[in-house]
């Protein structure tokens, strides 16, 4: 089926569905609004009327990457479904054209990179060079009659080239294209952004969650949007003008489309089966956007995946559990050793010793707050619940979301290798780098190519964010970005007085702001969940949002959560302006410049045909002296963030030197791994074995030999994406100690030999042939997902006790396995071993075995430190998960039968919308993907 269906084929079906015959089938499509992940509901959008193909478009004058750039993001440009194309697809499996070719070329690479040359990365990639060649050409489109912009898009991926001949045209054009793509996926976020999801898409359990988890953590007024537009603008001169021009020409363009799809009747099939409009009359409306919407877009984004910090109030209760365990002396010792602050073996980014200070632990810590023992209450954020908002699964799904915000563990999932001409067989960095932002129907992210004066860029940008491109390639130069978690989120403790609704502030007794948002839904054919209501309710400081309550020493005391970036979101839009404008981004330290107007917590990195950079964004505040960042402080002004204004939340931030940053260094790894030597995360597990370890070793490797090309870096990521950490850097220890005597057990024996040949093997969770769906060493793997969490809870918990090893627990789950539901896109999400205790079996069991190990930890908890106690704790756990069966380790799930290990393991496009698409087998790599090597520079 052609992407652009013309309006006569399908005109009739679309006014006049049945809902006898089509409705009942859609109701069953699964997870259909209803498996809404802590990261997006997504959705399709249906397609503008066919263009005839036209524009003889030559490839691009201005591009200076040979040919070398290439792309990728699954499962396909096209997000468009119409009513009939949703009917087609349930039906038959039918795929709009684009909607998923993507999807296969990315797949392929799990078991087609063993044999990959750079002649033919682009059997697994996009070629991303400017412009479309003509005998390329799909369609040529005018949006709106303009005669200023134009959309070319190519008959392999349909990506929208857009080409403005005015500024003004050229951003119009961008929001055409992104309605085109991504409307009603815009859509949706703009309510997930301002806490109405349920009242929007229906009210499943899933959709309460993600909305309760982006309320509580920016439950922002549409003043509080407003004024960040008006901030951003006011003080950024020229650029914020431009930036505010250029917003407005977008939403202009979206809401163009908007009409066009209205009144031409072929708008996303989504707002017909969620209520907002008649498939026969065509009454209801879709709402155009406002440019506050795209604050709230941002700060969706900005909460996902760059706010790095949080978890004082939890890392308070695991040391209050230490400390009553051991006395205060060790058990601080014992905290701060599986804290791993900064952990002398952690695989660095920056790893020519140059050292970044940042959160450091205080010598002597200044106006901690920890409350008293058993005292913390997490502060409700829903009430007065009706219907099936008081559900089981509702409220688990409020606990859930809670967690995830609460928690200082913000997964990042995306990754880099970068590589310095030096060490290239060209001579020209090479660089295979991108985000990892789950698998969905459609993408979070959004291919296009821009080209106007003051831009000019191709690459991904989140839908409805997408004026300028976020992640991608200028003309000769390319740059991407990682989840940092650099610690930008403070605990303050404020003293209550009065009543429970007011606070100490400077002395003064200060009421709380009460924000509310009432949310209600009914039963739609997308989502049949039962009719209910309830009220979103945050009390807001001037030290931001009360998280939990407590007392300390027997005062009441409310905890709050304040972050830099809070009513701030809109700021970044300059430094991605920045980096689209090829007049300012000539080199490495212009691309850093821009990036220092970034205050979202990434890392970024940046090749050109000459050199490569690295910086670490986001607004990093310049904490009181004494303060420890790690917990809990008083609201006092002597524990303030220096020079802080709690009228516009702002205060002195680290400067751009004392961020982690380098240009031209032989190599740079990223996997959310730590920034540098001293510069702290507020996540735990930076230590001796961390899922960066798996690219620091490959491209180490490749460096070491010299020549390296595009396919070999491509390879080591590729790799890197099979391997299961666990197996290929701790496992070698564990058998180590149980081959320290002969292993009689026949049981411990068996398992043990499949362990080991699959270490030989390379540890790898791979088909057995491509399309096979069947492991490679399937035992062996089935094994060690069994017994990891066995082991880990028989080495540690005796020693620590239960209570320290529940409360470390909560600081740092135990495992990730693929098959495990995590992250914020829950299971079958790829992304997999960003978190758990691989580090410290790693450096405990060394220690057992009298190895050295720098940075261990405070004592010694495998066996109480024998070997031979050790081994025996080792082999009965190793004798269990070896008899558990294939249906006991993977379960099944909504996806899945119990016992298919491939299955659980497996990625699955959550389809949130109509559009359906096959499971692929797992990979645990960035979703939008490049790999660039630039020949020659302006």
């Amino acid at each position: 089926m052609p992407r652009r269906t013309p309006h006569h084929e399908l005109s009739h079906r679309l006014r006049t569905p049945r809902r006898r015959t089509g409705f009942p089938r859609l109701s069953r499509i699964p997870g259909f609004l209803k498996t809404a992940s802590v990261c997006v509901l997504v959705a399709g959008l249906l397609s503008p009327l066919t263009q005839a193909a036209a524009a003889d478009t030559a490839t691009a004058s201005n591009d200076y990457c040979g040919g070398r750039c290439s792309d990728v993001l699954p499962p396909g440009e096209n997000g468009n479904a119409t009513l009939a194309q949703i009917l087609l697809n349930q039906a038959f499996g039918t795929q709009p054209g684009h909607a998923e070719d993507q999807l296969g070329p990315y797949a392929g690479l799990a078991t087609g990179y063993s044999g990959l040359t750079d002649a033919k990365i682009n059997t697994f990639f996009n070629d991303a060079s400017f412009g479309v060649p003509s005998d390329q050409v799909a369609s040529t489109e005018k949006p709106a009659g303009r005669g200023d912009v134009t959309i070319v898009r190519d008959k392999k991926t349909g990506v929208p080239h857009i080409t403005g001949s005015t500024r003004y045209g050229t951003e119009f054009g961008a929001g055409y294209a992104a309605a085109e793509d991504r409307l009603w996926l815009m859509d949706v976020f703009r309510h997930v952004g301002r806490g109405q999801l349920t009242s929007f898409a229906g009210g499943a359990a899933a959709n309460q969650g993600l909305e309760q988890q982006f309320y509580r953590n920016a439950p922002y007024t549409e003043a509080d949007l407003q004024a960040q537009i008006d901030n951003a603008v006011a003080h950024n001169g020229a650029r914020g003008q431009q930036a505010l021009a250029d917003a407005n020409a977008y939403l202009a363009g979206v809401n163009a489309y908007i009409d066009a799809s209205d009144s031409g009747r072929y708008f996303p099939g989504e707002y017909v089966l969620t209520g907002h409009k008649d498939s026969i009359t065509n009454a209801g409306t879709i709402d155009h956007f406002k440019i506050t919407d795209l604050v709230a877009l941002a700060s969706v984004v900005g909460s996902l995946f760059g706010s790095g910090g949080g978890g004082e109030v939890n890392n308070a209760l695991s040391l209050i559990a230490a400390q009553s365990k051991y006395g205060v002396a060790e058990g601080t010792k014992v905290w701060e050793s599986f804290r791993e602050r900064n952990d002398p073996e952690a695989v660095l980014t920056v790893h020519d010793g140059e050292s970044f200070p940042y959160a450091t632990r205080p010598g002597s810590p200044q106006g901690e707050a920890l409350p008293d023992a058993g005292s913390v209450a997490q502060e409700p954020l829903v009430y007065d619940r009706t219907g099936s908002a008081g559900t089981a699964s509702a409220k688990s799904a409020s606990t859930t979301a809670a967690k995830t915000v609460l928690g200082s563990a913000r997964r990042g999932m995306s990754n880099a290798l970068v590589v310095s001409g030096k060490h290239t067989a060209s001579g020209h960095p090479v660089a295979v780098f991108g985000p990892q932002t789950g698998y969905f129907a459609p993408q979070l992210l959004m291919l296009q190519e821009i080209q106007g004066p003051g831009i000019s860029a191709r690459g991904a940008s989140f839908a409805g964010l997408s004026m300028y491109v976020e992640l991608g390639r200028g003309q000769d130069y390319s740059w991407s970005a990682t989840t940092s978690g650099q610690d930008i989120i403070d605990t303050y403790a404020v003293e209550l007085c009065q009543d429970d609704y007011h606070y100490l502030y400077h002395g003064t007794c200060t009421a709380m702001d009460k924000v509310e948002q009432k949310n209600a839904w009914k039963p739609t054919v997308a989502d049949g969940t039962a009719a209910g209501s309830y009220t979103m309710r945050v009390w807001r400081t001037k030290y931001g949002p009360v998280e939990y309550r407590a007392t300390v020493g027997g005062k009441k005391v409310a905890y709050t959560s304040l972050r830099s970036s809070y009513l701030h979101e809109a700021d970044s839009i300059i430094g991605f302006q920045m980096l689209n404008d090829p007049d300012f981004v000539k080199g490495p330290k212009d691309f850093q410049a821009a990036a220092q107007h970034i205050n979202y917590t990434f890392n970024w990195f940046y090749a050109d045909s000459q050199h490569t950079a690295y910086y670490n964004s986001g607004d990093n505040p310049v904490r009181a002296g004494g303060v420890d960042a790690e917990f809990p402080v008083w609201a006092q002004p002597a524990y303030e963030w220096r020079n802080w204004d709690p009228a516009t939340n702002t205060a002195d931030y680290t400067p751009a030197a004392a961020h982690p940053n380098s240009v031209d260094q032989d190599y740079y790894v990223s996997w959310n791994n730590k920034q540098a030597e001293d510069y702290t995360t507020a996540s735990w597990g930076d230590g001796s074995v961390h899922r960066g370890n798996l690219l620091e070793d490959r491209v180490k490797k490749l460096v070491a030999a010299g020549g390296v090309t595009r396919a070999k870096l491509v390879q080591a990521m590729a790799d890197a994406a099979l391997a299961d950490l666990r197996a290929e850097d701790v496992l070698p220890k564990l058998l180590k100690v149980l081959d320290s005597s002969p292993l009689t057990d026949p049981a411990a024996a068996d398992a043990a030999g499949k362990l080991k040949a699959w270490v030989s093997a390379g540890a790898r969770r791979t088909e057995t042939s491509a399309g096979s769906k069947t492991y490679a060493d399937a035992d062996a793997v089935r094994i060690l997902d069994a017994w990891w969490p066995l082991l880990v809870k028989a080495e540690f918990e005796p020693g620590l006790g239960s209570d320290l090893y529940t409360a470390f627990t909560g600081n740092l789950p135990v495992d990730e396995a693929p098959s495990a539901g995590h992250g914020p896109t829950g299971s079958h999400a790829g992304s997999s071993f960003q978190y758990g205790w691989w580090s410290y079996v790693d450096k405990d069991i060394r220690a057992v075995l009298g190895e050295s190990v720098r940075g261990g930890l405070a004592r010694t908890y495998c066996g109480d430190g024998s070997l031979a106690s050790c081994r025996d704790v080792l082999i009965g756990t190793l004798k269990q998960a070896a008899g558990a069966t294939a249906a006991q380790v993977y379960p099944g799930d909504d996806q899945c039968s119990a016992g298919d290990q491939w299955c659980a393991d497996s990625i699955v496009q959550r389809t949130l919308g109509g559009i359906k698409h096959g499971k692929i087998s797992w990979q645990n790599r960035p979703t939008f993907q490049q790999v660039v090597e630039y020949t020659s520079h302006r």
